[in-house]
């Protein structure tokens, strides 16, 4: 039976060249649709409007799929009737064109296959498109490069997330992976089936960091979110040697080290941004920074990074480095370039979906900082609630877990609460929503003067041991004074610093052999 072309138009693409298609396999498809009752459930989830190629097998699939939206019967008759419904029955060709697509057909066995084929030449036209737009604006010399690239990945990205379809799994596998983790959890001397932070209530509570789990952590501004962040980067990157990438949008690789550096050495931020220090805070510099070299930590400073941007960079890291989380300080500097949104509300919503994905995908588990809007500063009671997280609730509805961290030391003056207790460093890991597990508080301790957060009993151990070693190791220092280069030889670090003339000599640590001057 001959085809009928006269409602058909051929579409080209800017090369002259016919994009990929096959119509006759469309109206196979279309045909058997109306005449096997189970036929369109074969296809729904591979095939849209979109997905024909030629605008009269769209109006006619789009019928099938507004009856089947509806649990209407699906045949010659009832297409026909929505079509003339819908206004484009004799856009299509009237009642015999429907007719004459059913007579095609001789068995609908295949349909899911024929479907198939249709998705794949469908996404084929859309790589053409997005190529030939993109080439066009590279073309033109007013338009910045790297903001074309953040483009091409958005939208490689919206056409790749419509491919991403899974099956449905019977029940069995999957308990065996399960009671595989639970096994690997018993033989874990921590009893953790996570990444462990090192804050000890933490982890007892989560059962350490899960993967594919995104972590929200907010506060508001001066509350320690990225001291927290560093706090545990360190515990996790240098102490138990799990790598983790950590992407800082709001401060500079250096500044971030140098608060690190504060963080592990004990060392007051003015004095390492300043660089006085007496000998002995360069001795502890010295001895504390050795184990952070060729820590698994890695920095992205990249400004306004963008969640196509990110994604790339992510699995990468995970490919490459081995990467076993993501920190992202923090989600509202963040942005969805390449994708067209209405609102910024509508961009957070976005990128917190997307951020939950990436997690997904990459089974690790993702920690986003994020603000707190200004409604915990108008009520008496300081402590944030899920309503309080800015700019968008899909972040409360796409996060796994939301904690927030709340100082109530911040908002008094006397350092006490209104029962009269000490509340001096302390800060509360609120854990408000737990996707699989309980919600509380935790207990820790902040210390404001080093910008790092410690366990609750931990309390100040390190610093008083710190305390008690200084008169011993400065009195070791000045009765060594004198002494030749060879006899301390074998005590001497392995980074090599100059002395600074009219002082004391400092301890060995940078910047490299035969240089001089002071470090940062």
């Amino acid at each position: 039976m001959a085809k009928k072309t006269d409602f058909r138009q051929e579409i080209t693409d800017p090369t002259g060249k016919l994009p990929p298609r096959d119509t006759d396999l469309e109206e196979v498809v279309l045909g058997a649709c109306m005449l096997e009752k189970d036929a369109y459930m074969n296809v729904c989830d591979i095939l849209v409007p979109d997905s024909f190629y030629d605008p009269i097998n769209q109006k006619i699939y789009q019928a099938i799929t507004t009856l089947g939206f509806n649990q209407r019967p699906i045949d010659m008759m009832t297409v026909t009737e929505q079509l003339r419904v819908d206004g484009t029955l004799e856009e299509v060709g009237g009642a015999v064109h429907i007719t004459e697509l059913t007579a095609r057909v001789y068995s609908a066995a295949n349909v899911e296959y024929h479907a198939r084929i249709i998705a794949q030449k469908y996404l084929a036209r859309r790589l053409i498109s997005y190529a030939a737009a993109i080439e066009t604006k590279a073309f033109d010399e007013s338009n910045d490069v790297d903001d074309l690239l953040q483009e091409a990945e958005g939208q490689l990205f919206d056409i790749s997330q419509t491919q991403l379809k899974r099956e449905v799994t019977q029940i069995d596998p999957v308990i065996n992976l399960a009671l595989e983790q639970i096994q690997t959890a018993a033989n874990n001397e921590s009893g953790l089936s996570g990444l462990q932070t090192g804050y000890t209530e933490l982890d007892r509570m989560t059962s350490g960091w899960q993967s594919s789990d995104l972590i929200i952590i907010a506060a508001r501004p001066a509350m320690g979110k990225t001291a927290f962040v560093l706090s545990m980067a360190k515990n996790m990157a240098v102490d138990f040697n799990i790598p983790i990438a950590i992407f800082t949008l709001e401060m500079a690789n250096v500044q971030l080290v140098k608060r690190l550096i504060s963080n592990i050495a004990d060392l007051e931020g003015e004095k390492i941004k300043s660089g006085q220090l007496s000998a002995e805070e360069w001795d502890r510099l010295n001895s504390r920074l050795r184990g952070v070299y060729s820590a698994p930590l890695y920095l992205d400073e990249t400004p306004g990074l963008s969640i196509t941007e990110l994604r790339t960079k992510a699995r990468r890291l995970v490919r490459e480095k081995d990467v076993k989380m993501i920190m992202i300080d923090y989600l509202q500097l963040m942005n969805a370039t390449g994708m067209k949104l209405g609102s910024r509300e509508q961009e957070v919503s976005t990128i917190s979906r997307s951020l939950k994905a990436l997690a997904k995908e990459l089974n690790i588990p993702i920690i986003a900082l994020s603000q707190l809007n200004r409604s915990t500063e108008t009520r008496d009671d300081k402590r944030p609630v899920l309503s309080d997280l800015r700019e968008s609730g899909a972040i409360e509805q796409d996060a796994d877990i939301v904690c927030f961290i709340h100082r109530p030391e911040y908002y008094t003056k006397s350092g006490e609460d209104a029962e009269g207790n000490d509340i001096r460093g302390l800060a509360q890991l609120i854990v408000a929503k737990h996707r699989s597990g309980a919600v509380g508080d935790v207990k820790l301790r902040f210390v404001s003067k080093f910008a790092k957060f410690e366990n609750w009993d931990q309390g100040y151990n390190v610093m008083q041991e710190t305390l008690q070693e200084a008169p011993r190791k400065l009195s070791s220092k000045m009765n060594s004074q004198g002494q030749s280069s060879d006899n301390s030889a074998d005590n001497r670090s392995p980074f090599n610093f100059g002395s600074i003339p009219g002082q004391q000599p400092m301890p060995d640590i940078m910047p490299g052999p035969g240089e001089q001057g002071i470090p940062f």
